[in-house]
């Protein structure tokens, strides 16, 4: 598996597996993804302010993220109440592949970005042990990263994630400030419809 891997780009202390899946393996996530939201459909989130995301989103795993007008948090269920689906094999093997960790994640957020969907600079920041990284899928569309440092405002360094593109945000990084820009929407059809799908890795000790 994993062929097409290529030397990671660094950017802003992140690295950027360029190409790592191919066509055929993108193909499988995305039905991996297709039967994870039968079972946990996609939503959008609020903030505690009470304003919609533009991204919707879901989990796989022990514990999934969500976020409404209490905060920022990670639950065992659902907002259904129905249990989280398990992390596919596929979605695992990128992160035994990338993140020099021997620990499994407890959670692959899925985010799905429509056509003005952006993703606004922000920490990773609620989980307990900071020492694992952060692993990002892409599928779909491809979308522009931004990086800066630790503390809000500053330089910051953009890069385009295309499909298949695998991200590590880890070691000096793991607290950087990042988002997602914005998306050339239609520069990929292995989506119906197009659009994005992120599957973002991570350890949650709480």
């Amino acid at each position: 598996m994993f062929a097409h891997e290529q030397p990671a780009l660094d950017l802003g202390g992140a690295k950027i597996f360029k190409e790592m899946l191919d066509r055929d393996e993108q193909e499988a996530l995305v039905s991996d993804i297709r039967g994870i939201v039968k079972k946990a459909p996609l939503f959008h989130p609020v903030t505690a302010s009470g304003k919609e995301m533009s991204v919707r989103m879901t989990s796989a795993g022990r514990l999934g993220w969500v976020s409404d007008r209490k905060g920022y948090r990670y639950e065992p269920t659902h907002p259904t109440g129905a249990a989280w689906p398990d992390i596919p094999a596929g979605v695992l093997a990128v992160w035994s592949a990338v993140s020099g960790q021997t620990r499994m994640p407890d959670c692959c957020l899925i985010n799905f970005y429509s056509e003005g969907a952006r993703m606004g600079m922000h920490q990773d920041r609620d989980e307990g042990d900071f020492s694992h990284p952060v692993v990002s899928i892409s599928l779909g569309d491809d979308a522009l990263f931004r990086i800066g440092g630790t503390q809000r405002g500053g330089p910051t360094k953009s890069a385009w994630l295309g499909s298949g593109d695998v991200l590590v945000i880890g070691g000096d990084a793991r607290l950087a400030y990042h988002g997602i820009d914005r998306l050339r929407f239609g520069s990929s059809d292995l989506l119906k419809g197009h659009g994005r799908l992120n599957l973002t890795l991570r350890v949650v000790d709480q």
